[in-house]
Parts: structure tokens; C-alpha cells; sequence
């Protein structure tokens, strides 16, 4: 009698569905605070450890509803579904962001660029001009960047919690 196994895809949708509303939830909030186009670390760290935490509780899960048992691939499959799942939602909230939410986004984040590569002597006004011009015309490569960086991002997360929490099943 075959067993009932639970399905990897089940929980990268479930999990991904949590990971890309919460990173949407964060997004909200930096937008109310008007950090929403700046480059800070520790925004970027706990933006991080939201990818972790999630990641790390779709595959311990996945373990749990699996008599315990997780293969490596499993592991892989459950987090780096899970991660593009979320990119996919990061990636639509983000254009709506940019284009209808805040119409003005584009030449903030710009600005914010432009004026640290200004102070730290990297560029002159002219080149900055330039810059902004140039970013405005390929905003738009960003998006599937964002898409395969957050996919990578999530088979790297994905492969360390696997070889962590890994076990497979006796033959």
C-alpha cells in the first residue's frame, strides 16, 4: 500500500503566498516611513531574516507532514518554489509602487542614488544628470533581476536548511 506523501508544491504555494505577503506588509511599512527608496543595511538584514524564518519553517514543516523524512531535493523544492512565489508578489507590489502608489518613486530613488555617488566624489553633476536619465529608461531590468536574485537567494537558503534539517528515509 502506497503512502500518502505530501505534495512540495503545496507548501511552496502556501509558504510563498506567507513570504510575499509579509515582505509586502514590510514594504507598506517603509513606505510609511518614507524609507521606501533608500539603501540601508539593516533593512536589508531584516528583510533577510524574513526570507530565513519563512524559508526555514515551509521546509520544517514539509519535514513534519513527511513522517520526518526530507530529502536534499525536497528541500529545494518547497524554498526555491516558495522564494519565486514571493518574488513573483514582491515584483507586482513593487510596480505598483513605482508606477500608481508613489508616481514619484522612480526619480526619489534616483535622487537618493545620485546624491551618495555625488558625495563620495564619484560622479559629477553632469554625470549624475545623465544617470538619472539612463536609469529612468531601464527601471523596467530591475524587475526580472529582482525575480532571479530572489530565486538564487532562495536556492542558497533552501540548500543550507536542507543539508541542516535533512534525513532521509531507511531503505
Amino acid at each position: 500500500m502506497e503512502e500518502n506523501q505530501p505534495k512540495t508544491g503545496k507548501y511552496a504555494l502556501n509558504f510563498g503566498l506567507i513570504l510575499g505577503v509579509i515582505s509586502v506588509i514590510f514594504g507598506i511599512m517603509l513606505y510609511t516611513l518614507d524609507m521606501h527608496y533608500q539603501r540601508n543595511t539593516a533593512v536589508t538584514i531584516v528583510g533577510v531574516l524574513i526570507t530565513v524564518v519563512v524559508l526555514f519553517f515551509a521546509i520544517n514543516q514539509f519535514k513534519k507532514n513527511n513522517d520526518g523524512f526530507l530529502t536534499l531535493s525536497e528541500a529545494l523544492k518547497v524554498g526555491v518554489g516558495a522564494a519565486l512565489i514571493a518574488a513573483i508578489i514582491g515584483v507586482v507590489y513593487q510596480y505598483a509602487l513605482a508606477n500608481y502608489i508613489d508616481p514619484n518613486f522612480m526619480d526619489k530613488a534616483m535622487d537618493a542614488q545620485m546624491a551618495e555617488a555625488m558625495a563620495n566624489g564619484k560622479m559629477t553633476s553632469e554625470q549624475v544628470e545623465q544617470g538619472k536619465e539612463m536609469g529612468k529608461k531601464f527601471f523596467w531590468v530591475g524587475y526580472p533581476i529582482y525575480l532571479i536574485v530572489s530565486v538564487l537567494f532562495g536556492l542558497i537558503i533552501s540548500l543550507v536548511i536542507g543539508l541542516i534539517i535533512k534525513k532521509n528515509k531507511p531503505e
